[in-house]
């Protein structure tokens, strides 16, 4: 889909260039002076299928620089002045490690990092109350806490600025505005056992449209917020009850993750962050002007009109890691912005857009990585490097949005009209990558340190 790649190529590009390595289709997509500057090692490693047989999901695979070690040698400076139990999460925070490791992490962010570097910091949180009795930090203590976290995470290679990418502060740790962070206080005050049954196990599909967990954790919320005063008064809830209701659904979710241990935690957390995740569409769309004039009403050019589409799109492509729901709602959202500038045409047929085309690309329209709706963590191995799962082979046609598009969580709703959606990608992977080539990790690290 993308023919922008001029006199060179640039750091994203680089990045996701290694991606390719070892994937027959990709063999061309650089053009030989690229070849000859990175030395890629390419050969046909997908296994022999009919067109018949069903694609596998792909596995693409990072590995660390040589100049910047996956795993510090040094010890991690911490303050020593953070009470926070490290040891009680520490596969927890290997993962989140993983998960956000270095140059990764901002195109990970809003699917997999985030999502995870919250969960650690809630477990953390939970596990770290069985000994102190509260569920929150006060602001000093929580300065001290955030920055030996983010520390920790650093020396086994995640990204250093996760504060940023994530939107995270010490406030994260304390108890904002809610009234409630005494453990003994909070189990007198709620129904505990009602609260741990709907939640210590969750089924993450069935959990995004039922919404047992989110509804018991919300209850719980409520009546913390409201501190033993009544609500059955018919006062209108305030913006600031409403703020309270928010920052004590964090104190619920620290007092699950003390009761549960730090996996299960993790799975519970990750489960219901995902039916937020899927809900929204994470990007930000460029003006449409220059799209909408080339394509509105009867489309005088076609060639033109698919041509912008395509310049429009290869921006969003630079963005973010999908997962096929928020690919979905992304392609519903531009469509709509597209139909109220006087676009009547069905551009995503006409310029065959697919929802892949949505998500971040590998130079090529036909290496687009879209993550399952309940997406993987990233695994690390000594010989591949940083791995994850996406599916490369799924070419669902975008939908253009209609009377009866529903964007949020379209699979809940049943007689909604939406296109068969990609595939949960299996344990299998079509191309996995072996090794891959100092040479390429030594100008890719150089080019990274570069402004773009």
């Amino acid at each position: 889909m993308r023919e922008r790649l001029g006199g060179g190529l640039t750091p994203l590009q680089i990045l996701l260039a290694i991606l390719c390595l070892k994937v027959s289709y990709c063999s061309s997509i650089l053009g030989d002076e690229h070849n000859a500057l990175v030395s890629i090692e390419r050969s046909a490693v997908t296994p022999d299928i009919s067109p018949s047989a069903e694609p596998q999901p792909f596995l693409p695979s990072l590995a660390p620089s040589p100049l910047m070690p996956f795993t510090n040698a040094t010890v991690p400076k911490l303050s020593g002045l953070c009470s926070l139990n490290f040891s009680a999460a520490q596969s927890i925070m290997s993962m989140t490690a993983t998960d956000c490791w270095a140059s990764f992490a901002p195109y990970l962010a809003n699917v997999v990092c985030c999502p995870q570097f919250d969960a650690t910091l809630v477990i953390l949180m939970g596990q770290s109350s069985k000994n102190s009795g509260m569920l929150a930090l006060n602001a000093t203590h929580s300065n001290h806490c955030l920055s030996d976290v983010i520390t920790i995470l650093e020396a086994q290679g995640a990204n250093g600025t996760l504060q940023s990418i994530c939107s995270v502060s010490p406030a994260n740790l304390t108890a904002a505005s809610c009234p409630i962070i005494d453990v003994n206080e909070f189990e007198s005050s709620v129904d505990t056992s009602r609260l741990l049954t709907a939640c210590e196990k969750i089924n993450p599909v069935k959990e995004c449209c039922d919404q047992t967990c989110q509804n018991a954790i919300l209850d719980v919320a409520q009546k913390l917020s409201l501190n033993g005063m009544s609500s059955s008064d018919g006062i209108p809830i305030s913006a600031e009850h409403s703020n309270s209701v928010d920052d004590c659904k964090n104190i619920v979710l620290r007092w699950l993750a003390s009761k549960l241990d730090p996996s299960s935690a993790n799975s519970v957390l990750r489960g219901l962050s995902n039916c937020n995740t899927n809900k929204v569409c994470p990007l930000k769309f460029p003006n449409i002007t220059t799209l909408s004039k080339e394509c509105e009403g009867l489309i005088n050019n076609q060639t033109d009109c698919c041509e912008a589409m395509e310049s429009y799109v290869s921006h969003l492509q630079e963005q973010s890691f999908l997962t096929n729901l928020q690919a979905l709602n992304c392609a519903v959202y531009l469509g709509m912005k597209l139909q109220q500038a006087n676009v009547s045409k069905n551009l995503y047929n006409l310029c065959q857009i697919n929802l892949k085309d949505f998500s971040l690309q590998a130079l090529s329209q036909e290496s687009g990585c879209l993550l399952p709706s309940q997406p993987s963590d990233a695994t690390f191995d000594q010989m591949s490097g940083i791995s994850f799962m996406c599916d490369l082979n799924d070419n669902i046609a975008a939908p253009w949005p209609s009377s009866t598009s529903i964007v949020p969580l379209p699979s809940c709703n049943k007689t909604s009209k939406i296109p068969a959606l990609p595939k949960a990608s299996s344990a299998h992977c079509g191309a996995c990558i072996e090794k891959l080539l100092v040479m390429l990790l030594f100008a890719t690290s150089l080019f990274l340190k570069m402004p773009p």
